[in-house]
């Protein structure tokens, strides 16, 4: 299988914008009937802002013409600490594969492309959130659940 890893580019943005709502919908269970119009515009605006100024990097992964994954990665700062002194962290997001290609290492590719890429800027701190499909992986690549971490959920 000849697959083709391709960094995503502005060029790209309707392909991640329509794999954006694709991964969410899967994610969280929603039909085609959930009107998903305020998070396809806020996530179009989000990759403009983001691919522009490399705060965020994406892999689309196609089989031919035919899209057949995604991942991507955002850059952020925080304020410094002891274990990461430059405040520098990253979030993986956005890991999909279609169906049909499951279980042939492409997530676990992109999720190295990812990580690489993250190093290559030398961001050390990086977490993602993993659904139950997602779990093995992470856990096989080196990922850990953490502990020390809370949310305030939505009221």
């Amino acid at each position: 299988m000849a697959l083709e890893y391709k960094q995503a580019a502005l060029e790209d943005l309707e392909i991640l914008v329509a794999a954006r709502i694709q991964v969410l919908r899967a994610a969280n269970q929603l039909d085609a009937s959930v009107d998903m119009t305020q998070v396809e515009r806020e996530t179009r605006a989000y990759y403009l802002s983001a691919l522009a100024d490399d705060s965020h990097t994406a892999y689309l992964v196609f089989d031919g013409e035919v899209f057949i994954g995604a991942g991507g990665i955002s850059y952020y700062s925080v304020m410094p600490t002891y274990h990461n002194p430059t405040g520098q962290k990253a979030y993986i997001m956005n890991m999909y594969t279609h169906p049909a290609y499951r279980r042939q290492g492409i997530a676990a590719r992109t999720l190295d492309l990812l990580v690489r890429d993250a190093r290559s800027r030398g961001v050390h701190a990086i977490s993602l959130e993993a659904t139950s499909m997602g779990r093995p992986l992470y856990k096989a690549y080196g990922f850990v659940p953490m502990v020390s971490e809370m949310e305030l959920p939505e009221v």
